[in-house]
């Protein structure tokens, strides 16, 4: 008995400890991959892999560490009495031992690319969870509620037969082992009865030769379930082996950024697509960037403009041409270094769950209450998280579901300001404020010296104080310059501007 509990102690720390480990190894590993890895493996099934498959192998570990160290003992301490008491009887576990190990490869050789598939099965369920969580309103919007039922039952129901398909052929995995164990307890009892008719053997040997052919059978049926056990943690093992194989396509340069530099972004002929895509999101855009400018980017959606922002802050490598900021090869930065130096507000706005201070510390965990003070302001922030009960303290659910979509948007925009970052990127982080806030936004920008901002923006009258803008047309630039020349000499500019001035 205490061996029995000593063991399944050992058992249980080393597969926690295992676990605990290989999760952190994955999310770390995780965190190294480029933004071209991640898109091409998707988050549904790196939060499947880092969850339950990892779940999957730890419990493979544990079975592993409980059941191995006692079903060989029992074994082969059975086979050697078993053959110091009659060598002949014991030729039927020769027989047998064959016939169980082709039961167990078969198994095995059939199951693991089935749970394999099932795993995937599972990542699309989550994946479709996703979307549907993510946009309800716009399925309620849109009375879509009974087709992605559907969809889901659809999904559902195809990961109930691949499950059952495997569950068949695992299900006859005991039964048959149960079979073939007691048809060879049979067969020693029957030649053995012969030895003792012939007095080769006395009934008590015979009864000890059945009872270490019994415990073989135990040994054997535990191997069983095992191998059960192992088929689902060597699939899941084999996921997690593809993401922890899975290396960035971007190497990591060594430089730290030297924002003094007077030039702060440099695009000289850069073309870039994305992976599988046909026509190319950026094509032959060149321009160059002061530091303390302000640079626009404007144009219809999906002309490039995030795409164009995400090669300023290393997210992509272009395909053709080369991207310089703070005066040298964005590769050449080490990827911290850079994203230092680089206040990034993406489109969505993206908040965590704890208090607006700790979100507002992302940037600089550091920052004291005169820096997070100064980011409000700029931000036009303060008024509002001054009017909430706790202020700063303030409590936000996950993404800030508990604020207003202006909210999120200022106190996103805020976040990057309290890192004071030498260059300020806004992602069409604007869209939710009213023109009021918008123009004292910018106004409280342009008052900080020394910064220099990217804007995305739909909005050309949010443009117009830029020292640069670009026209984005099917990721070509159709026109640059300031807001004036853009009016003389770009039609497209044109037709926005008057339909944003309307």
């Amino acid at each position: 008995l205490g061996f029995a509990l000593t063991c399944q102690y050992l058992a249980a720390r080393c597969a926690f400890g295992y676990g605990t480990d290989l999760r952190a190894a994955v999310f770390r590993h995780i965190q190294t991959l480029s933004q071209t890895e991640l898109d091409k493996l998707g988050s549904s099934t790196l939060i499947n892999r880092i969850t339950n498959d990892v779940t999957a192998s730890q419990s493979g570990v544990n079975m592993f560490i409980r059941l191995a160290s006692r079903a060989p003992f029992l074994v082969v301490g059975a086979i050697v009495m078993a053959l110091l008491i009659d060598w002949q009887l014991s030729l039927i576990f020769l027989i047998i031992a064959p016939i169980v190990g082709f039961l167990l490869y078969f198994v095995m050789h059939r199951t693991i690319p089935m749970y394999g598939a099932n795993q995937k099965r599972l990542d699309r369920i989550a994946r479709r969870t996703g979307e549907n969580l993510d946009g309800v309103r716009v399925i309620r919007a849109f009375a879509r509620q009974k087709q992605e039922d559907e969809r889901f039952a659809e999904d559902c129901a195809e990961l109930e037969r691949s499950m059952l398909a495997a569950g068949r052929i695992s299900a006859v995995l005991n039964p048959l082992t149960f079979l073939i164990l007691n048809l060879g307890i049979v067969a020693v009892l029957w030649f053995g009865g012969g030895h003792v008719d012939t007095g080769r053997l006395s009934q008590g040997d015979l009864t000890a030769f059945a009872n270490y052919m019994t415990q073989i059978l135990l040994a054997m049926v535990q191997l069983a379930n095992l191998i059960q056990i192992l088929t689902k943690a060597q699939a899941s093992s084999l996921r997690i082996a593809e993401v922890l194989e899975t290396k960035s396509s971007m190497q990591d340069g060594t430089e730290t950024p030297d924002t003094a530099s007077e030039e702060a972004i440099c695009f000289e002929h850069v073309t870039f697509g994305y992976p599988g895509a046909g026509d190319p999101a950026l094509e032959d855009i060149s321009f160059t960037l002061q530091k303390g400018q302000t640079l626009g980017l404007i144009g219809g959606t999906g002309s490039g403009k995030s795409t164009l922002a995400a090669l300023i802050t290393r997210s992509y490598d272009p395909t053709e041409g080369n991207v310089r900021v703070f005066g040298k090869d964005v590769r050449s930065y080490k990827g911290t270094a850079l994203h230092r130096c680089i206040g990034t507000v993406p489109q969505k706005a993206v908040l965590f769950t704890g208090t607006i201070a700790e979100n507002l510390r992302w940037a600089d965990e550091h920052a004291d209450e005169q820096t997070i003070r100064e980011a409000l302001e700029t931000a036009q922030a303060a008024e509002f998280v001054d009017a909430m009960q706790y202020g700063l303290e303030t409590h936000l659910v996950q993404g800030g579901r508990n604020l207003s979509g202006g909210q999120k948007q200022r106190l996103t925009i805020a976040r990057a300001l309290a890192g004071k970052p030498a260059m300020l990127i806004l992602d069409d982080s604007m869209s939710a404020l009213d023109y009021a806030t918008d123009a004292a936004l910018r106004k409280a920008l342009a008052e900080r010296q020394g910064m220099t901002t990217v804007v995305i923006s739909q909005r050309a009258t949010s443009l117009m104080h830029a020292d640069l803008i670009l026209v984005l047309e099917d990721g070509r630039c159709v026109g640059q310059g300031t807001h004036s020349e853009l009016l003389e000499t770009c039609e497209v500019y044109r037709e926005i501007y008057e339909a944003s001035a309307k």
